[in-house]
C-alpha cells in the first residue's frame, strides 16, 4: 500500500511540474488567461511556473510535502478566484466551468496529501 501511495504522489505531482514548465514556454497563452486586476504581468507569470515546478519536485522528493501541497492548494483557490469564476461569466463558459470543477478537485487532492504525509511522518516518528 505504501507504494502506491508513493506512485499517487509523483502521479498528483507530475502535471503540475508540467503546468509549470508550460509557463515558462506559453507565457503569452497565460497572459491572456489572466485577469486585469492581477500585476506583473509576464513576471507573475513565470513566479507562478517557477512556484510550481518547486512545489513539484518537493512533493516527488517526499521533502516539505504539507508546504508544497498547501502552496498548491492556495495557488489553485487563487486560479479559482481570479481566472475560472469570472471566466464563467464570458462565452467561453463551460471551459471556465470545466477548469474550475478540475482546480476544485485538484485543490481537495492536495489537501488530503498534505493531511496524509504528515500523519504518516507523525506515526513513523512516535
Amino acid at each position: 500500500m505504501k507504494n502506491l501511495a508513493v506512485i499517487g504522489r509523483v502521479l498528483f505531482a507530475l502535471p503540475f511540474a508540467v503546468m509549470g514548465l508550460n509557463h515558462f514556454l506559453m507565457t503569452s497563452v497565460f497572459l491572456g488567461m489572466m485577469s486585469s486586476f492581477i500585476p506583473g504581468g509576464a513576471f507573475t507569470i513565470l513566479v507562478t511556473g517557477a512556484l510550481l515546478i518547486i512545489a513539484s519536485i518537493s512533493i516527488m522528493l517526499n521533502k516539505f510535502i504539507k508546504i508544497a501541497c498547501f502552496w498548491i492548494a492556495g495557488m489553485l483557490l487563487i486560479f479559482i478566484l481570479t481566472i475560472h469564476i469570472p471566466g464563467l461569466f464570458t462565452a467561453n463558459w463551460e471551459i471556465a466551468l470545466i477548469e474550475l470543477l478540475k482546480d476544485t478537485g485538484l485543490m481537495g487532492g492536495a489537501i488530503m496529501i498534505a493531511v496524509y504525509f504528515d500523519s504518516i511522518k507523525e506515526e513513523e516518528t512516535n
